[in-house]
């Protein structure tokens, strides 16, 4: 099952990566979702080879997925691959520079059934496949505001 959406924003290229690299403040907002990470690699920087252990809650049950950043190519494209013993998961954020204060972002995620239960889960939830793709465009649409005002309002110290 894929998702996609673009966003444009009128924010610096540069900035948006850099706030999308903020690998810290991201695993922060996820344990107050109530996801339990743990990062598994001994990196020092932001980079390709950054990788987690991660639990969740999902349709009732505790879920478990090892993902790890696969491309990061400053200031294009972090690419992370995931996998559970039910699922693949691959997600990929193009940013592109449409001036020298515009970006426009571009996410994918794709996620591959691994066993014959994932795939009657994922037909399942094609049923409400537009309510899927609305909650995936909101919550872009939600990060990219967040750091829009991030940029227009920077620390005042």
């Amino acid at each position: 099952m894929k998702f996609s959406t673009r966003e444009d924003i009128s924010v610096p290229v540069e900035f948006v990566f850099d706030e999308l690299s903020q690998f810290d403040a991201m695993e922060e907002a996820a344990r107050e979702r109530g996801v339990k990470l743990r990062r598994t690699d001994q990196l020092e920087f932001p980079g390709k080879g950054v990788s987690w252990e991660i639990e969740f809650r999902l349709r009732g049950k505790m879920r478990k997925l090892e993902a790890e950043v696969t491309r990061f190519e400053r200031p294009e494209v972090v690419a992370l691959s995931g996998q559970s013993s039910s699922f693949q998961v691959e997600t990929v954020i193009l940013l592109t520079a449409l001036s020298r204060s515009r970006t426009r972002l571009q996410v994918g995620l794709d996620i591959r059934p691994r066993t014959l239960g994932a795939r009657l889960m994922l037909q399942s939830a094609k049923l409400g496949r537009s309510s899927l793709d609305r909650k995936f465009a909101d919550r872009v649409g939600k990060q990219i505001r967040e750091i829009a005002a991030r940029y227009e309002a920077p620390d005042q110290d």
